[in-house]
């Protein structure tokens, strides 16, 4: 199976061509730049280096979320619109699963956290064993203090922090969990190499949907609904 995975949902942006698990090539990218700029060339430079066409892959996947509003809907309307005209199948990804599958095939927990600003974090926890990744919770927003709470109970596992929220998370609890470590920075971030991967093992579960049906995946009402809906209810 030849899949295109991107990932536009935080400052990076990737684009990778993976066929049947052997990684072809990927682009990645964190500059300040907006990805409306980067990901269409990116893509482009990808399927042109690798000679491959739109109409030669068979799975088109995207990290849905959760992650930036903006950066979500980008990724998400890019693949919408390339697949409409091919009627190929598409892989709504969660970003925090994504990461999982980019870490080293080391045993213990990943806990993934990208930061939801306002002391909240998007967060998600899997484990690693033997070279599967097995989700434990589902995606969820909660606190710093609470997410802290939580890997009280995995204390005697490995933990890897990972994602936009890790290194906020490794200054607030590092000292209480000396089996705890940041990941270093070339496998810290989402890479579209794990939405790949995250998107075969969807293949093979018939979680796959159509380009009418992928849509972003949202944690939280985004900011200008939360601030419609105060004014509102202050008038």
């Amino acid at each position: 199976m030849k899949i295109l995975a991107i990932d536009t949902t935080a400052s990076p942006v990737s684009a990778a061509l993976v066929t049947d698990g052997f990684l072809e090539g990927e682009f990645f990218l964190n500059v300040k730049t907006t990805h409306s700029q980067t990901l269409m060339p990116i893509i482009d430079n990808l399927l042109s280096m690798t000679n491959t066409k739109p109409e030669d892959i068979d799975l088109f996947a995207v990290d849905a979320g959760p992650g930036s509003f903006t950066g979500v809907r980008i990724g998400v309307s890019t693949v919408k619109g390339i697949t409409f005209p091919l009627s190929k199948p598409c892989a709504a990804v969660s970003t925090l699963e994504a990461m999982a599958y980019s870490m080293p095939y080391s045993d213990g927990i990943v806990c993934a956290v990208m930061d939801a600003r306002c002391s909240q974090v998007y967060n998600a926890l899997f484990m690693l064993e033997n070279g599967t990744v097995q989700r434990i919770t589902e995606d969820r927003a909660l606190s710093i203090e609470e997410l802290k709470n939580e890997l009280g109970y995995y204390e005697e596992n490995n933990i890897y922090l990972v994602g936009d929220g890790a290194d906020i998370c490794n200054k607030a609890f590092a000292d209480e969990f000396p089996m705890l470590t940041l990941a270093p920075m070339n496998i810290r971030f989402q890479h579209a190499y794990g939405t790949a991967m995250a998107a075969e093992k969807m293949a093979v579960n018939g979680s796959l949907c159509t380009s009418d049906e992928l849509m972003p995946i949202y944690l939280r009402v985004p900011q200008a609904e939360r601030e419609l809906k105060a004014r509102q209810q202050m008038n």
